[in-house]
């Protein structure tokens, strides 16, 4: 299973490291390549992940959730 999520104030590959991190802590999530120039977020899962998991991890790294 895999979803795109869009997400606020990613500037470097810092950032995209912080975000990667936060959401690979979630349980059922396999993979997760964040990408700053596109403010996007690809996220592979073995099992449903709710957006409001995603949307917080993110919230807590320090950035905006999107979508």
């Amino acid at each position: 299973m895999k979803k795109v999520v869009k997400v606020n104030g990613m500037n470097c590959n810092h950032c995209e490291m912080h975000v990667q991190d936060a959401i690979e802590e979630l349980d059922g999530v396999l993979v997760v390549k964040a990408d700053h120039n596109t403010g996007t977020v690809e996220i592979e899962c073995n099992k449903e992940v709710p957006d409001d998991k995603i949307k917080a991890a993110v919230e807590e790294a320090g950035y905006e959730f999107a979508q």
